[in-house]
């Protein structure tokens, strides 16, 4: 069991016609795994997704290739720096499931199906709990509110007692005028509590300021792009 989970299928780095269909197949099968877990999570675009399923394969053929074959190894690595030059900055998700595609490509290239099995399956378990379990979901509430009020409407502390009711932290980042200084448009960045409803919020609001404008919506100027 420890012999097949940890061995290689190569012998003596050189690799059979049987170790090379073998080793292709895994890589296709957690390739395509890898994507469909990608897709469940509802991020990326289905070229991305292509892409995702077959690097494993790509990047198994070229580490089968290269194989102690140090001048190669050194002319690959070139030609693959390329084209982090011509390829647009991905979300943190998107570059930890490149980085687990070339990992297991790595793995089987080398003959270690059974790593390459088992190291995709523990991460992609430990991927799957963090996305469910919410743990680091903190943007979720977060929240960008503006309010319009009247020029003769003080301001300061008139919406306290709502926000303390249904946020957990709401700080005033800007003041300015508008409609030829007739109005103030307040913006908020808030982050809501869990129980809290929106539409219960907004109305509060609008009852305090005339029934102006109000806006509820996510921080546009926050990304997970690495």
């Amino acid at each position: 069991m420890t012999t097949w989970l940890f061995g290689s299928i190569m012998e003596n780095g050189a690799f059979s016609g049987e170790s090379f269909l073998a080793a292709t197949a895994v890589s296709l099968v957690l390739g395509f795994v890898i994507a469909l877990l990608h897709a469940r999570m509802r991020s990326g675009s289905q070229s991305f997704l292509i892409t995702l399923a077959l690097l494993p394969a790509v990047v198994q053929l070229v580490i089968m290739l290269v194989n102690g074959n140090i001048g190669a190894g050194v002319a690959v690595a070139g030609a693959f720096s390329l084209v982090r030059f011509r390829s647009a900055a991905g979300s943190g998700k998107e570059i930890t499931a490149i980085f687990l595609a070339m990992a297991v490509g790595l793995a089987t290239g080398m003959g270690y199906l059974g790593i390459a099995c088992l190291f995709a399956v523990i991460l992609m378990l430990a991927t799957l709990l963090l996305e469910k379990s919410g743990l680091f979901d903190g943007s979720t509430a977060a929240r960008v509110v503006r309010v319009m009020i009247p020029e003769n409407l003080d301001y300061e502390g008139v919406f306290d007692d709502i926000f303390a009711r249904y946020t957990t932290h709401a700080e005033l980042e800007e003041v300015k005028t508008a409609n030829m200084g007739a109005m103030y448009r307040l913006i908020w960045q808030v982050r809501f509590r869990k129980e809290a409803s929106i539409k219960a919020f907004m109305d509060e609001l609008r009852q305090r300021n005339g029934n102006l404008e109000i806006s509820c919506s996510r921080p546009v100027d926050k990304t997970d792009v690495l």
